[in-house]
């Protein structure tokens, strides 16, 4: 899956586009310079089952890394991954 990202600075999408449509996307606010706040994911059924999700959720953490800023989850989905993943605390 070719996840996309668009920031504008002041908000943001991870977003996966299968022939044109928007199947599955993750938003997030800017909280200051030093974290953003995830506060939505959404998958369409069409990608039901194949880890879309998780796989917003990694890519949003692979930004904050190379950004050196913080993730602050407050999507259930996206904090509930963060529960599950030891590997994300760094990002928290």
């Amino acid at each position: 899956m070719n996840i996309q990202q668009t920031d504008d600075g002041k908000k943001g999408v991870f977003f996966i586009e299968e022939e044109g449509e928007r199947v599955a996307e993750m938003t997030y606010v800017w909280a200051g310079a030093e974290k953003f706040i995830i506060d939505h994911t959404e998958v369409s059924d069409k990608l039901a089952g194949k880890g879309a999700g998780k796989q917003l959720v990694a890519k949003a953490v692979e930004f904050a890394r190379e950004k050196g800023v913080k993730i602050m989850p407050l999507c259930p989905f996206a904090n509930k991954v963060f529960k599950k993943t030891e590997a994300y605390q760094d990002v928290l």
